[in-house]
């Protein structure tokens, strides 16, 4: 953003310099025109006068459409970084409380197209009308600078005083959007449970803490802001006093006296300006914090380069065969001193398909999740053919795997749109997914087929549709290494014979599949089973031998059945 910055200050520049137009005009006029009686003169004056005030209002134009300018090339720069690192922050356990958002960026743009950004490139020049004020005459000067100084002094008090306001009431603001968020997204359950009173409630005490700091930043910054409108006319009365009386005594002309008043004005204007939009300051300047600091112990997205500018094409890494292996793997999160997972093990070879089970709680969603690397071990290892997880590019590795998380999520869009995973649709790989996905024939029968528009959240489709096409978006574009968490639990008969049959062509094809899964019927075709019990490996092995240790004999044979 520097050229932006240079070319606004060079324009600041030039305009402060031509506002200099005014009261030498004022100068000239009262103390050579009047005098003289000439009408070329003033004509000559006026004429001077008027060309450089309208440089002075184009120059102005051009400056703030310079400054709006670096406010969307801002957006643009930081917009998908920020996206990408607000992600990041998300999907980690209690990363996004700390994460920056698109509003920070959006609250730099703004405050990069408002008056406070005008103000901060206009207040250095105050000593600059200073100097000029004390060249008129030394008592003016000091009045000038006693002023500058009292405002000055208002200005600090008013920013000492109103930002830890300022930002409890940002934050607290947060905090009634966050809750408020969150029970948008669970109006069933309020509507059911009759939540409503309570969690109106509670949003309102929220609220009344966000109002209760902004009303007191706002009383402190009405008092400061309507404490330097008085001091700027006081001052402004002196220096008319001050000048009145060198004209009674013949220290100074009349012009000297109106000159240097309008000088002060245009001096103190920013200041004044400052103070008035402090709020925006402050909002930019937080914005700009939270943007600098990322996400809370959050680490840059990994990368693998060649040299420090110029990095790997997609080609180098080799396509997916699917071996997986974990070594000794531990995750916990910040808060909790129980890991979820702890010291977990075992490998996979390419094709074979591996059953995660267990109690509640034991870590089967946080293994899946770590398996396809949204989220990072604290320990340990997961490596896919041999190379780390975490540290495989995401753009690389993510069309190569396929998930199914336990909460399904849809985007708003049409069917197509999110098997393809919102990249250019390739109707042909669409097709296939919803194919193997046994979701073609649920496709037709929907009012547009693909072309069909689900909503917010997939809002047109029931659960069980909902997580079918998510198993197709899962099986979208041949993935190698496919994780499913609870794939068929809010599936019906003709869902789950469509996943059994979907499951049966993903091991004919070799991909290696990893099944989390309460329900033993989608278990039946695995190679492996995986036991876990509070976030320890209890049992791996075939699937025969792991069913005879951790099943009763009456379950056993159910199960063979």
């Amino acid at each position: 953003m520097r050229p932006y910055f240079l070319w606004a200050g060079i324009f600041s520049l030039a305009i402060n310099l031509l506002l200099l137009a005014a009261p030498l005009y004022m100068l000239q006029v009262f103390d050579r025109v009047v005098t003289s009686r000439s009408h070329e003169t003033l004509l000559m004056l006026t004429i001077a006068a008027v060309t450089a005030l309208v440089a002075m209002a184009a120059l102005d134009a051009v400056r703030a459409r310079l400054l709006a300018a670096a406010g969307l090339a801002l957006d643009r720069r930081l917009g998908p970084r920020v996206l990408q690192r607000l992600l990041e922050g998300a999907r980690a356990p209690g990363g996004g409380e700390s994460a920056p958002s698109l509003r920070d960026v959006g609250a730099l743009r703004s405050f990069l197209a408002g008056p406070g950004v005008i103000a901060l490139f206009d207040a250095p020049w105050l000593p600059f009308f200073l100097v000029i004020i004390f060249l008129f005459h030394p008592l003016l000067g000091a009045i000038a600078l006693g002023g500058a100084l009292l405002m000055g002094l208002l200005a600090g008090l008013n920013e000492r005083l109103t930002r830890r306001a300022l930002e409890d009431a940002r934050s607290a603001g947060r905090r009634a959007g966050r809750f408020i968020d969150a029970g948008l997204r669970n109006l069933e359950v309020i509507a059911a449970l009759g939540m409503l009173p309570g969690i109106a409630g509670r949003w309102q005490r929220l609220n009344d803490e966000a109002i209760g700091h902004q009303a007191t930043a706002s009383a402190a910054a009405s008092s400061f802001s309507a404490a330097i409108k008085l001091a700027r006319q006081l001052v402004q009365i002196a220096m008319l006093g001050a000048g009145t009386y060198l004209v009674i005594e013949q220290r100074a002309s009349a012009g000297v006296m109106i000159a240097a008043t309008i000088l002060l004005a245009r001096a103190l204007q920013p200041v004044e300006t400052l103070v008035a939009s402090w709020r925006s300051v402050v909002e930019a300047r937080a914005a700009w914090r939270r943007l600098r600091g990322g996400p809370a112990g959050a680490a840059p997205p990994p990368a693998v380069h060649l040299s420090p500018n110029l990095p790997v094409p997609a080609a180098v890494l080799p396509p997916v065969r699917g071996a997986l292996e974990v070594e000794r793997v531990t995750f916990t999160v910040p808060g909790r001193d129980a890991p979820l997972l702890r010291g977990a093990s075992f490998r996979l070879a390419p094709g074979e398909a591996l059953g995660v089970i267990g109690p509640s709680a034991a870590g089967k969603s946080t293994l899946a999740r770590l398996l396809v690397g949204v989220w990072r071990p604290a320990a340990g290892a997961i490596r896919l053919d041999g190379m780390d997880v975490a540290a495989w590019p995401r753009e690389q590795l993510g069309p190569q795997v396929g998930y199914l998380p336990q909460d399904v999520e849809l985007f708003a869009g049409t069917v197509a749109d999110n098997i393809a995973r919102f990249e250019a649709a390739d109707a042909a790989a669409v097709l296939r997914a919803a194919e193997r996905a046994g979701v073609h024939e649920l496709i037709l029968r929907l009012p547009k087929g693909y072309d069909t528009d689900i909503g917010e959240n997939g809002a047109a489709l029931s659960a069980g549709q909902r997580q079918r096409v998510a198993l197709a978006r899962a099986l979208y574009g041949s993935p190698r290494l496919v994780v499913l968490d609870e794939p068929n639990a809010s599936l019906d008969h003709e869902g789950e014979v469509a996943l059994l049959a979907a499951l049966e062509t993903l091991k004919a094809e070799g991909v290696t599949v990893v099944i989390v899964a309460h329900r033993p019927s989608v278990l039946r075709g695995v190679d492996k089973f995986l036991v876990l019990r509070e976030g320890a490996v209890e049992a791996f092995g075939p699937r025969t031998e792991i069913l005879r240790r951790v099943l009763p004999p009456g379950a056993r044979v159910r199960e063979a059945a």
